[in-house]
C-alpha cells in the first residue's frame, strides 16, 4: 500500500473533494490549508501573507543563483570582507521554501495525503522518502464540466466561470514550472492520471483508495 499520496489537480475538477474524501477512507491525514499555517509558523511569515503569496512567481533565475554553490563564502560571523553574504530570497521563494519544508517533514512523519504545492515534485527528489511508498496523482476533467461545477458553486455566468478557470490553471502552470523546471500536468511526473467527471467525485476516491491500496 502507499503510505504518502500527493493530488494535483486542475481547477474546479474537484480535486480538493476527492482528497478528503480519499483521507476518510483511508484514515491518514490530509493537508491543504493546514500547511499555511504550518510554514507560518516554520517560517514566521504570517498566514495572510503565505495565502497570498504562495502562488505568486518570483524570477526562477534568481532563485536557482541563490540556492547555488556559486555564492563567496561567508566567514564565521556570516560576513565576506564586512558584507554580508547571506542570500535573501525573494518573498514567493521564502514561502515556497517555507512550504517544501513543511511538506517533507509531514511526509517524513508517516502517512498522509498532501494537495498541491508542487509536493509530488518535492518528495519525488527527497531522498529521505522511500518511493516505493510515494504515489503522485493527478486529477482532470473536461473543460466543459469544470465551467458548469464553478457556475453552480459560485453563482455566476458562464464567461466568468471560463475567465476564472483558465487564469487558475495558468497561475497553477506557472508556479509548478517556476520552482520544478517541469511541466504541470504531463503524464511522465505522475503515477496515475484520472479524469473525476468519467465516474463522478465519490466513485473517483474510491478508484484511488483501491488503486492505493493494491498498489
Amino acid at each position: 500500500m502507499k503510505k504518502i499520496i500527493t493530488i494535483s489537480r486542475e481547477f474546479c475538477s474537484g480535486g480538493h473533494t476527492i482528497a478528503e474524501l480519499l483521507s476518510k477512507i483511508l484514515d491518514v491525514p490530509f493537508y491543504d490549508r493546514e500547511l499555511i499555517e504550518l510554514a507560518s509558523q516554520q517560517s514566521g511569515l504570517s498566514p495572510e501573507f503565505i495565502k497570498s503569496n504562495e502562488q505568486k512567481i518570483s524570477s526562477g533565475l534568481m532563485y536557482n543563483l541563490l540556492l547555488s554553490s556559486s555564492c563567496t563564502v561567508p566567514n564565521s560571523s556570516g560576513m565576506s570582507n564586512g558584507i554580508s553574504t547571506k542570500p535573501t530570497l525573494p518573498l514567493p521563494d521564502q514561502v515556497f521554501n517555507a512550504q517544501r519544508t513543511v511538506i517533507m517533514e509531514l511526509a517524513k512523519k508517516g502517512p498522509c495525503i498532501i494537495l498541491g504545492r508542487c509536493a509530488d515534485y518535492i518528495l519525488k527528489h527527497c531522498e529521505e522518502i522511500d518511493k516505493k511508498e510515494l504515489m503522485n496523482v493527478f486529477v482532470y476533467a473536461p473543460f466543459e464540466d469544470r465551467v458548469h461545477r464553478f457556475m453552480e458553486q459560485e453563482g455566476v455566468d458562464l464567461a466568468a466561470a471560463e475567465k476564472e478557470i483558465k487564469q487558475r490553471d495558468k497561475h497553477r502552470a506557472n508556479h509548478y514550472s517556476t520552482f520544478t523546471e517541469q511541466t504541470w500536468g504531463k503524464r511522465e511526473y505522475y503515477d496515475l492520471l484520472i479524469n473525476s467527471s468519467l465516474l463522478g467525485i465519490d466513485a473517483t476516491a474510491r478508484l484511488i483508495a483501491d488503486i492505493v491500496k493494491q498498489a
